[in-house]
């Protein structure tokens, strides 16, 4: 006779199966579309990524709860706490943004495809010689009216704290700022991303590996563990926007939204947050 926890594991793979099924066929219709979007520059390139993200979420089994919303003005960048790779796919789901990553990430299996989809700005920072092409570009597609991520701690955390904000990854809001504008701006909002619970208990410390993505796990590995674990609650928080203009100091920038990230996202993990 079969032991309840052999069936558990059975109709769990039956379940991990069927949502990679689904996603795999989701994902051979908007493809190609989005490779027409692209091909085009049709305004539907932006919106597209959104729809493969909450699908992409639904069958990973990862619910958002987001809290606030998105400044509607213009330039706007967005800068978050980074976990994993999870937080593409979040951000992704709640608005039509672009992301900036290491030009590492556009060899990643699948990742790095789908990121090209999204049109994701490509950095390499360790070639300072190409900087100024790089952020040139980045401050093209913010004037352009795109909402740029930004994860200015420059690697992934455990997810249960925040890392020191670079203000040299702030280069690219200065770079934004219109040359001819007397009243020249950047809007940087702040948002945390928190993963809280699992099928609807809070995180302990046995699970909270699958909020983060520790650098010795694969990746692969890693997104078994997150199919395997169910449902995962994750806590969306837009902050309070800086606004950024010509002569301002980037470090100060880097301070203030490195404490309003690590203050929403220490509220989420001690469960002391206020709608």
């Amino acid at each position: 006779m079969q032991s309840d926890g052999g069936r558990f594991g059975l109709v769990n793979s039956l379940r991990i199966a069927v949502m990679a099924v689904v996603l795999f066929l989701v994902s051979i219709v908007l493809i190609p579309l989005q490779l027409l979007a692209l091909r085009f520059d049709w305004r539907l390139r932006r919106r597209l990524p959104r729809t493969w993200h909450r699908i992409a979420l639904y069958c990973l089994g990862i619910r958002v709860h987001a809290h606030g919303a998105l400044d509607p003005r213009r330039p706007l960048m967005i800068a978050a706490n980074h976990a994993s790779w999870k937080d593409i796919v979040v951000l992704g789901s709640l608005a039509d943004v672009v992301f900036i990553a290491k030009t590492e990430v556009s060899s990643w299996p699948v990742f790095g495809t789908l990121a090209r989809l999204q049109k994701t700005i490509f950095v390499v920072r360790e070639e300072k010689r190409r900087t100024g092409d790089q952020v040139n570009e980045i401050a093209g597609r913010m004037a352009d009216g795109e909402v740029v991520v930004l994860f200015p701690e420059g690697t992934t955390s455990d997810g249960n704290r925040v890392l020191s904000v670079k203000s040299s990854l702030f280069g690219a809001a200065a770079a934004a700022l219109p040359k001819d504008a007397e009243d020249a701006v950047v809007h940087v909002q702040p948002v945390a991303i928190a993963y809280t619970r699992v099928q609807g208990m809070p995180m302990g410390r046995y699970y909270r590996p699958i909020a983060g993505w520790p650098g010795d796990i694969g990746l692969v590995p890693h997104l078994l563990g997150v199919l395997r674990a169910g449902a995962l609650d994750v806590d969306v928080t837009f902050g309070e926007t800086a606004d950024f203009r010509p002569g301002d100091n980037r470090k100060s920038l880097a301070e203030k939204v490195e404490s309003r990230l690590r203050g929403m996202l220490l509220a989420h993990l001690r469960g002391r947050h206020r709608p």
